[in-house]
């Protein structure tokens, strides 16, 4: 944390929303810095990041609930603004002595927000742009059951809908605000004003959490915590493991020694890739590792998808302390760790957060794993990494390069891991991307966009013969942050034309079918 100690930051108190990794990134557009911690987490932690406002996130509970989540006491006792959204608002004027009360119905969904006149500082922007004779109108996202029904005492209405008659109030000589509302996502337009408005207007944060800023002083930070050691990074090819070794090497030349696996569990063309861009291209020390028979040893029989998991973070670290033995003394081991990873890993950042899935980088580590850990991105997301990346000149093949896990097709290849089974797959994967690309929609019409292969049968008829084979699923979404996602809308044609040339050209398949689930409830990933 010493490199983000530099920037004024915000926190968010999360109450466990689906949205608070959201508003977060939001409040990043606004090139504020936001970190994410529990409700539940010690004060002494919390503050000694310097916080200059705090936001309290939604959540599933109502204040009135037998052990329903509370607000720190030095939340109020530390003197700076605070934003209240959904639970967080009825949290706060309850704590504060005003009234949460059921709505009269759930609302859920868009609503149309009046904001009255000279609304203050946390409209300001939104009133700029969209202000009427008596104030403005405009869509927000509502998700609530419950409702302030009294507000606390100095508070006053911003904003009201036709459901909410507080749907935001405030107290500004205290630097309180609330709204029931979510400005954090992108079914209300204005959001981001009244977040940036909040972070820059009222709590006074400067506005320097930049590429440019994030880069220069991670290099610093690198070459303090490394010194004259040496150091190992396991290579994917992936943009997260791509911009770490990028960054590395910025900060410390040919300390850094990269170690690509090659598994078996990489994506058609991929291993011949990695050693193009980064040994040829990029001039990294690599060191390329076939571990094909090693891994599938390893995986033979496991269809569970958590010990799949396990068992390859464990052997990528192992296969990477066995090459570190034979270059001499090593001493950090770099990964690409982002923070949804962290948080979808349950990390102490978010603690006690339910595990969603462990990821190798975080969860699968080895107890008694024997070396240091380097991790520049792991408080940024998705799009801030491929930003950076952008800026330290990696190509455009690696920056937007599709999203790939770091148990590459093993969680791809529903239950047993083999090699006939990972090659059925690698080609069938294969097709769906080239003719997503053939059509303009791989980063256009999609951000991700993968093939899985089930562990189920089905009947076919080939010619004039019964088949009985494997089923493929495809997987598209369209998302602008990775934490949440709705399943792409692909033309019927181009799906058409997928399915048949699929079923048509990869052995040991007679079936396709298309997932139409979005996240939440699923998962981007099967498994």
């Amino acid at each position: 944390m010493t490199a983000l100690a530099k920037h004024d930051t915000i926190i968010v108190l999360d109450y466990g929303s689906q949205y608070s990794q959201l508003i977060a990134r939001r409040v990043r557009e606004a090139n504020v810095y936001c970190h994410i911690v529990s409700w539940q987490a010690p004060a002494e932690d919390v503050l000694a990041l310097d916080p200059c406002g705090f936001i309290l996130s939604g959540g599933p509970s109502s204040v009135y609930d037998e052990g329903a989540p509370t607000l720190p006491d030095y939340v109020l006792e530390a003197g700076v603004p605070v934003l209240g959204i959904c639970y967080g608002m009825q949290l706060l004027s309850h704590r504060l002595g005003g009234q949460v009360a059921g709505s009269q119905r759930r609302e859920y969904g868009p609503a149309r927000l009046h904001v009255r006149p000279a609304a203050g500082p946390l409209f300001q922007a939104w009133q700029t742009e969209a202000a009427g004779a008596n104030g403005s109108l405009q869509q927000v996202w509502m998700s609530h059951g419950d409702r302030v029904a009294e507000l606390p005492p100095g508070f006053v209405p911003l904003a009201s809908t036709d459901n909410s008659p507080y749907a935001a109030a405030a107290d500004p000589e205290r630097g309180y605000y609330t709204v029931q509302f979510h400005p954090e996502v992108a079914h209300t337009p204005q959001g981001l004003q009244i977040l940036r408005s909040f972070a820059v207007d009222i709590c006074g944060c400067r506005p320097d959490w930049t590429p440019a800023n994030f880069v220069d002083e991670t290099v610093e930070q690198i070459r303090r915590q490394v010194g004259d050691g040496r150091v190992i990074l396991g290579l994917s090819g992936g943009v997260d493991s791509a911009v770490t070794a990028a960054l590395v090497h910025r900060a410390i030349g040919d300390q850094l020694t990269c170690i690509f696996v090659d598994h078996g569990l990489l994506r058609r063309g991929e291993p011949e890739q990695v050693v193009q861009t980064f040994e040829r291209e990029q001039g990294m020390r690599l060191i390329a590792v076939r571990a094909v028979e090693e891994m599938l040893e390893a995986l033979a029989g496991v269809v569970e998808p958590e010990q799949k998991r396990a068992i390859i973070g464990e052997k990528f670290v192992r296969i990477f302390e066995r090459e570190a033995l034979k270059l001499g003394k090593i001493d950090f081991l770099a990964q690409g760790t982002i923070y949804p990873d962290v948080i979808e890993s349950a990390g102490d950042e978010r603690a006690p957060a339910q595990v969603i899935k462990s990821h190798h980088n975080v969860g699968g580590l080895p107890s008694d794993l024997s070396l240091r850990l380097v991790e520049p991105l792991r408080y940024l997301f998705k799009d801030e990494v491929r930003r950076i990346g952008e800026l330290l000149g990696l190509p455009e093949s690696i920056v937007w390069r599709q999203p790939f896990p770091g148990p590459g097709l093993a969680i791809r290849c529903l239950g047993e891991v083999t090699w006939e089974r990972l090659e059925r797959l690698r080609a069938a994967d294969a097709i769906y991307v080239a003719e997503l690309e053939r059509a303009g929609m791989l980063r256009h019409g999609t951000q991700q966009a993968f093939a899985v292969l089930l562990p189920v049968r089905s009947v076919g008829v080939m010619g004039d013969g019964r088949t009985y084979d494997e089923v493929i699923a495809l997987r598209a979404v369209t998302t602008d942050d990775f934490m949440t996602a709705d399943w792409a809308r692909l033309p019927y044609d181009l799906l058409a034309r997928i399915s048949q040339r699929i079923v048509n050209e990869v052995a040991g398949v007679n079936r396709v079918v298309y997932d139409i689930t979005s996240k939440p409830p699923g998962t981007i990933e099967w498994e």
